[in-house]
Protein backbone atom coordinates (compact mmCIF):
# COMPACT_ATOMS: atom_id res chain seq x y z
CA UNK A 1 0.00 0.00 0.00
CA UNK A 2 2.96 2.25 0.74
CA UNK A 3 4.17 2.06 -2.73
CA UNK A 4 1.05 2.82 -4.27
CA UNK A 5 0.74 5.98 -2.12
CA UNK A 6 3.82 7.06 -3.17
CA UNK A 7 3.55 6.56 -6.74
CA UNK A 8 -0.30 8.49 -6.60
CA UNK A 9 1.91 11.86 -6.21
CA UNK A 10 4.40 11.43 -9.10
CA UNK A 11 3.87 12.08 -12.59
CA UNK A 12 2.81 10.17 -15.07
CA UNK A 13 6.53 10.08 -16.30
CA UNK A 14 8.17 8.95 -13.43
CA UNK A 15 6.37 5.98 -13.20
CA UNK A 16 6.46 4.79 -17.09
CA UNK A 17 9.90 6.49 -18.17
CA UNK A 18 11.83 6.99 -14.92
CA UNK A 19 11.72 3.92 -12.97
CA UNK A 20 11.62 1.27 -16.36
CA UNK A 21 14.85 3.30 -16.84
CA UNK A 22 16.21 2.88 -13.59
CA UNK A 23 15.64 -0.93 -13.57
CA UNK A 24 16.99 -1.54 -16.46
CA UNK A 25 20.24 0.17 -15.71
CA UNK A 26 20.28 -1.50 -12.46
CA UNK A 27 19.33 -5.30 -13.59
CA UNK A 28 20.41 -4.64 -17.15
CA UNK A 29 23.10 -7.16 -16.86
CA UNK A 30 21.59 -9.60 -14.96
CA UNK A 31 18.42 -9.65 -17.66
CA UNK A 32 20.94 -9.98 -20.87
CA UNK A 33 22.74 -12.79 -19.09
CA UNK A 34 19.23 -14.61 -18.02
CA UNK A 35 18.22 -13.87 -21.79
CA UNK A 36 21.72 -15.39 -23.31
CA UNK A 37 21.36 -18.64 -20.96
CA UNK A 38 18.01 -19.17 -22.16
CA UNK A 39 18.67 -18.26 -25.80
CA UNK A 40 21.88 -21.02 -25.87
CA UNK A 41 19.94 -23.63 -24.23
CA UNK A 42 17.16 -23.58 -26.84
CA UNK A 43 19.99 -23.56 -29.57
CA UNK A 44 21.08 -26.72 -27.61
CA UNK A 45 18.07 -28.33 -27.66
CA UNK A 46 17.55 -27.89 -31.41
CA UNK A 47 20.84 -28.90 -32.55
CA UNK A 48 19.88 -32.01 -29.86
CA UNK A 49 17.05 -32.42 -31.77
CA UNK A 50 18.23 -32.57 -35.34
CA UNK A 51 20.86 -34.71 -34.41
CA UNK A 52 18.84 -37.18 -33.20
CA UNK A 53 16.49 -36.89 -35.82
CA UNK A 54 19.38 -37.36 -38.39
CA UNK A 55 20.45 -40.66 -36.64
CA UNK A 56 17.25 -41.91 -36.82
CA UNK A 57 16.80 -41.12 -40.81
CA UNK A 58 20.38 -42.53 -40.80
CA UNK A 59 19.70 -46.20 -39.21
CA UNK A 60 16.04 -46.22 -41.08
CA UNK A 61 17.81 -45.68 -44.19
CA UNK A 62 20.63 -47.86 -43.91
CA UNK A 63 19.25 -51.01 -42.25
CA UNK A 64 16.62 -51.32 -45.32
CA UNK A 65 13.12 -52.67 -44.92
CA UNK A 66 12.90 -54.79 -41.38
CA UNK A 67 10.64 -57.39 -40.46
CA UNK A 68 6.98 -55.96 -39.23
CA UNK A 69 7.64 -57.17 -36.16
CA UNK A 70 10.35 -54.20 -35.97
CA UNK A 71 7.97 -51.49 -36.20
CA UNK A 72 5.01 -52.52 -33.84
CA UNK A 73 6.37 -51.51 -30.84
Amino acid sequence: MAVQEILAGMPWWVKWVAIPLIAIVVFGGLVASVIGFVIGLLFKVLVFVALVGGLVYLVRKFTGSSSSSDRDW
